[in-house]
Formats: C-alpha cells, sequence, structure tokens
C-alpha cells in the first residue's frame, strides 16, 4: 500500500472524529437548553388538568398496524382503550395476517363488518372490509378494525389507517406498543401552545424488556437486564434526550420515531402518505411533510417532548438485531436515494443545510469508514506497523468520552424523572456503556453494511413481529371486561 494512503487515512480519520465528538458536545449542549425551556414554561400536571376540563381540546386518532400478533393483540389493544384522554378513537390495521388476529379481534371485541365508503386518499393495497362493535360498552366504541391485504411494509398499513381515521391528529404506532397513561395530553399539548403550525411530534421511547406489564399497562419500570435490549436501551435514551432534542431546538428534528409519534393528518395526505416502499417510512414521511411545508412556503415546528409516553420491546437476541438494523440501514440508504435533492439546499432550511448533511456524513457513511478502519487496523498489524501507544492513547480518549456522555444522558433522564424510580437502576447504563464500544458498537456497523448490500442488490424483506421476550407479562383474568378509567385527583409529574 501506498505510503500517502496511510497518513491520508490517519488524518482524515482524525478530523472526522474530532468533529464528531464536537457535535456531540454542541448537540448536548442545546439539547440541555430545550430540556430547560421546556421544564420551565411546562407543568405536566397541570397541563393534564387543563386539557381534560377544556371544551377545545382536540380528537386523537391512534393508528396501529397489525402483522401475525394474535399473542398479544387483545391485551394490547385493551391496554390503548385504556387510555386517559377525552376523545379519542383507536384504530387497528390488520395487514393480511396469515394467524388469527383478525379472527381474536372479532371475538374478543365483539366486531361486525359494517358499509363504508373507503375514500383512498392515499393509496394502498386492496381494502377488504371495516369493523365496529356492536356492543353497548362505551370503551368498545372507539374501537375500529380495518382488514386489507398484506402490503410488505408497516407504510403501506399505515396508509390505511390514515384513510379511516376521523380526527385532524393521529398517533402512529405499534400494535405491542406500552403506551404511557397520560401520552396522548403530553404529545396534544405542543400543537396547542405553539404559535406556528405543529405539524408531528416525537415522544421518548424506552425498552420494555425487563419492566412488569399488567394487562397492557406498565406496572413497574426496569431497564433491561440482558445486554442486547439494553444496549438499545441506551442508544434510545441518547438519541432522544440528546440527539432528537438538540435539532428540535432548531426546529430541525430528523425523524418521528414509527413507535409512538403524533402527525398533522391534513399535511400527512398533501405530502402523499407514507412511501409503501419505504423501509425508513418515520423519517421518510417527516421528509415528506417538510418538502411539502417548505415547498408552500408555510411555517412549522416538528417537536420532541422528553416525557416517556411509550415502551417498546428491544431485539432480545442477535437474530433479531441483525433484522432490525439491517432493515434500518437499508431504510437509511433508500432514504437517501429518494431524498438526495434536500441535502445541501436552502429551500428546506435547516432540515436540508443541517440535519440531512449531518445524517448523510456520520450516519449513512460511518460504517464504511469504520469498517475501513477495522480493515487498516489488521493490515497494520500483518504488516507490524502499528504504532501501539498511539492506538491506545487514542482509544482511552474516545472510551473516556463515550463513558462523560453516558453520564450526561443519565443526568438528563434522571432530571426528566419518568424513565427510573430507583436511581441504582442507572448503573445498567454504566454497565452498557462500558461494553457497547468493544462488543455492541462493532456489531451494528456490520449490520448497516449488511443493509446497504441488500439495498443496491434488491433483496426484498419484508416487515413482521419480534419474538417477545424479557417483558413481564402478569396475565389478565379469564375474559376480563375494559373498563372506563377513572381520572385522578392529582396526576403524576
Amino acid at each position: 500500500m501506498p505510503e500517502w494512503i496511510d497518513y491520508f487515512f490517519n488524518y482524515f480519520v482524525i478530523v472526522y472524529s474530532a468533529v464528531v465528538l464536537l457535535s456531540y458536545v454542541a448537540m448536548a449542549v442545546l439539547a440541555f437548553m430545550e430540556h430547560r425551556k421546556h421544564y420551565t414554561y411546562h407543568d405536566d400536571a397541570y397541563t393534564i388538568d387543563e386539557l381534560k376540563k377544556s371544551p377545545y381540546t382536540p380528537g386523537v386518532s391512534i393508528v396501529a398496524p397489525a402483522y401475525n400478533e394474535e399473542k398479544t393483540v387483545i391485551t394490547n389493544v385493551k391496554s390503548l382503550l385504556s387510555l386517559d384522554y377525552p376523545d379519542f378513537e383507536v384504530v387497528i390495521v390488520n395487514d393480511g395476517s396469515k394467524d388469527k388476529t383478525l379472527e381474536l379481534l372479532i371475538e374478543n371485541f365483539d366486531l361486525v363488518k359494517v358499509p363504508y365508503a373507503y375514500v383512498e386518499k392515499i393509496k394502498t393495497k386492496p381494502f377488504r372490509g371495516l369493523y365496529k362493535t356492536r356492543s353497548d360498552n362505551p370503551a368498545f366504541k372507539r374501537l375500529t378494525v380495518v382488514d386489507k391485504v398484506n402490503g410488505g411494509t408497516k407504510a403501506d398499513a399505515s396508509n390505511a389507517g390514515v384513510n379511516v381515521v376521523s380526527n385532524k391528529f393521529f398517533v402512529c404506532t405499534d400494535v405491542d406498543c406500552v403506551l404511557e397513561k397520560y401520552a396522548l395530553y403530553r404529545i396534544i399539548w405542543p400543537t396547542m401552545s405553539s404559535t406556528r403550525r405543529v405539524i408531528a411530534v416525537s415522544a421518548t421511547m424506552r425498552m420494555s424488556n425487563g419492566s412488569i406489564v399488567e394487562d397492557g399497562k406498565m406496572v413497574e419500570t426496569h431497564p433491561p437486564h440482558s445486554l442486547i435490549p439494553l444496549f438499545q436501551d441506551l442508544e434510545y435514551t441518547r438519541s432522544f434526550m440528546i440527539g432528537k432534542s438538540a435539532l428540535a431546538r432548531i426546529n430541525a428534528l430528523q425523524n418521528v420515531s414509527g413507535g409512538f409519534g403524533m402527525f398533522d393528518r391534513e399535511i400527512v395526505i398533501k405530502a402523499g402518505g407514507y412511501d409503501g416502499d419505504s423501509f425508513a417510512e418515520d423519517m421518510d414521511m417527516v421528509a415528506r411533510m417538510i418538502r411539502y411545508m417548505c415547498d408552500t412556503g408555510e411555517d412549522y415546528r416538528v417537536v420532541q417532548i422528553p416525557e416517556t409516553c411509550c415502551w417498546t420491546e428491544g431485539p432480545p437476541n442477535f437474530k433479531v438485531l441483525n433484522r432490525q438494523r439491517t432493515r434500518w440501514g437499508r431504510g437509511l440508504l433508500q432514504f437517501f436515494t429518494v431524498h438526495h435533492d434536500m441535502v445541501w439546499n436552502r429551500n428546506y432550511r435547516r432540515y436540508g443545510m443541517l440535519t440531512l448533511p449531518y445524517i448523510m456524513l456520520f450516519e449513512l457513511i460511518a460504517p464504511v469508514i469504520e469498517f475501513s478502519g477495522y480493515l487498516m487496523v489488521i493490515y497494520l498489524f500483518i504488516k507490524g506497523a502499528i504504532n501501539y501507544s498511539t492506538i491506545w492513547i487514542a482509544f482511552l480518549g474516545l472510551y473516556i468520552f463515550a463513558q462523560f456522555l453516558t453520564m450526561v444522558i443519565i443526568s438528563y433522564d434522571n432530571w426528566v424523572g419518568t424513565s427510573f424510580k430507583r436511581r441504582k437502576d442507572y448503573m445498567w447504563f454504566v454497565l452498557a456503556s462500558l461494553l457497547e464500544p468493544v462488543i455492541y458498537h462493532p456489531i451494528n456497523v456490520f449490520f448497516s453494511l449488511r443493509g446497504y448490500w441488500k439495498h443496491i442488490w434488491g433483496t426484498q424483506m419484508v416487515w413482521g413481529n419480534m419474538t417477545r421476550k424479557g417483558v413481564q407479562q402478569k396475565k389478565p383474568q379469564a375474559n376480563p371486561q375494559p373498563q372506563q378509567q377513572p381520572q385522578p385527583q392529582n396526576p403524576d409529574a
């Protein structure tokens, strides 16, 4: 190998790493400013109380696609129906399930197929029917089930739900997610308190692995005690507490998580809805909405709220992690293939000039650079040209910075105060941060590259469900009847 390539690569890596570290520091500062602003002007208990009393509180629709969810769909739908909010509906989209998902929904919620003029405002796979309850139970009256031909991706199922919902705002979630009781109050508030039109709201999500869930409700929150979901819980916390909060501070948020996020239905439809072929439907949808708002010259906001509103199951093993991260990697490369014209485009404001270039340079390209670094180290080791004192100093410096960043994350999360009740639970985050750089991160580099390869060669991938392990589920009583939730006098902050 020519000597100049060795020098170029070394200096490139040094500059690249320095920019990454400085960007983390800048985002940590911006995130702190965003959290301080949020808690200076927002009181959770007061907000919930005011929204309960106000006649102007807007209705919210919940869209939850389901594919082969027969093991958990009944418990989780009952959980959605038990949320505390004055006016909401739950729309379950059965995306051509091959198991008994639809049959169980019909049986347990006394559903009957009803005539419905399905208006396809967003193109989807064929609509097969709509089901409503004939029960007198008022909780069941909120439920609608859409049956459709499988579209291959969650995006197509979500579009079918958007076609059916009746409210201005809708929440897109997964049927196996556990929502916080007051989640809808928290996520609707920014749309009422902002002077600009809020087109989407993102909320913090956490791993449910290790926590105790009873009848689809979160009873006790604990960090996962197995490594794979623990790593992802730390990763999620870092993303929501620092990355997304920082970008929301400058109104340049890159995506609203597909697990739990709220959207303005009118803008979603005008933007063309979810891309039914996308494997990064959450990021793609936000890009479509921002593109529409900027092209029409309208002002907008995309908001991130720090409170934990949703718990989702993390991959319990390497097999599921491989499937998830390969899909994410493929979706990221697919996203830039579709929306490359928005990068460095001043028409799309900070999103086009800051967010997309950052993601392209430090998320899309990063796995390629890191894998090249691994190959370079192997080559230098074989050649006997490694300066061990220098390489260990560099590694130790990056390792210490990673631990410092973890302490910042723990501080922010403890400040928000909605994750863990016991401070000793955060020690699991410390354990994960010690092992993440040498175990979890290299594995994800490989899975991301695998996703790029599958996108380039067009390998077919479909969405599915994860094996539920690590979430402690207390079994419900036989044939329980859903009850309307009493309104507490003093809502939790």
